[in-house]
């Protein structure tokens, strides 16, 4: 990713965060299983799934159809649960340092050392395919110490670990890409476990591209598309897209049949991977005009309302299905 569009998310993350050690390691996982896994598992179909921010706590709390929420004693920067698997991107040691917990059914299956601070987390339709996308500081191409994104994959059926999508093949604009300074991020995988969609940059431009993870090849659709989100039938894909050449981001929808691309009302200033609730609504996080903090927006997915805000100081929506 470009220095430049990085400078204000990755500022304000430091902020909070209070900086970074950049490794890659696979941590083993521990015998005494975290209550908070066990009751995510226990959330129930129209439930929402999120990480409430009141307070500094960063707490995975459910939110009932009729409103009520409920704490758990899960603490994740990011998190994402499908299929009866949940990712929690959080801290891991001093540093500091940061991990993927997987959990399946309650319990902890495997913690992945992650490179840098979190900042993406998904899990595929099933629930076999985690991903997720970290910035990573020193090995930026344009800017020597600067940063960029790390994204893999665990694949819970082979325990396939990928720490990175940079060794895949690349089709850009019909030509293969060999440049150096290939990056990733925002990995959406569909409902066969396989068929993938995720941004790369290289040159200072951004693809949507679509993926194979079998194959570990990618084929570019179009440009200026980022952090894209597949819908739950795999017929549209939801990406963040600048509001002109220079200016911040809103969501657009892309009609994966027709090629037609909608952008949506009250989302400008969104700077996530947008969440589908159900196959017409989009759920986000963005900081609101006088917050400071981001909260949950939902937005219709075919563009005839505006935006509206769901959950005040919270962030990774993940709904139960």
């Amino acid at each position: 990713m470009r220095a430049g569009r990085l400078t204000v998310t990755v500022a304000a993350i430091l902020v909070v965060i209070g900086g970074t050690t950049a490794y890659v390691v696979t941590a083993a996982t521990d015998a005494k299983q975290p209550a908070g896994a066990e009751q995510v598992s226990q959330a129930k179909t129209g439930d929402l799934l999120f990480v409430d921010l009141a307070g500094g706590q960063s707490r995975v709390e459910k939110l009932a159809e009729g409103g009520t929420r409920t704490p758990t004693e899960l603490a994740c920067q990011r998190f994402y649960a499908a299929g009866g698997t949940s990712v929690c991107l959080k801290l891991s040691g001093p540093g500091p340092t940061y991990a993927a917990e997987v959990s399946r059914g309650g319990k902890v299956v495997k913690s992945i050392g992650l490179p840098g601070i979190p900042s993406r987390a998904k899990v595929s339709q099933s629930g076999n395919v985690v991903s997720w996308t970290s910035f990573v500081t020193g090995d930026s191409y344009s800017v020597p110490g600067g940063f960029s994104t790390r994204t893999g994959f665990y694949d819970l059926r082979t325990g396939e670990t990928a720490e990175s999508l940079e060794h895949f093949a690349a089709t850009v604009e019909g030509a293969p890409l060999t440049a150096s300074d290939t990056n990733y991020w925002g990995l959406t995988v569909g409902s066969d476990d396989r068929t993938f969609y995720a941004t790369l940059a290289s040159g200072g431009f951004t693809w949507l591209v679509k993926g194979d993870l079998a194959a570990k090849a990618v084929t570019s659709l179009r440009r200026d598309a980022e952090c894209p989100s597949l819908s739950p039938d795999g017929t549209k894909v939801a990406y963040k897209k600048r509001i002109g050449r220079l200016g911040p981001w809103d969501l657009a929808v892309l009609d994966l049949a027709t090629g037609e691309e909608k952008r949506l009302p009250g989302t400008a200033g969104v700077d996530d991977q947008a969440t589908w609730l159900n196959a017409s609504e989009l759920a986000f996080a963005a900081v609101p005009k006088d917050a400071k903090l981001p909260a949950v927006h939902v937005a219709p997915a075919d563009g005839s309302q505006p935006a509206r805000v769901l959950i005040p100081e919270a962030t990774s929506p993940s709904p139960v299905m």
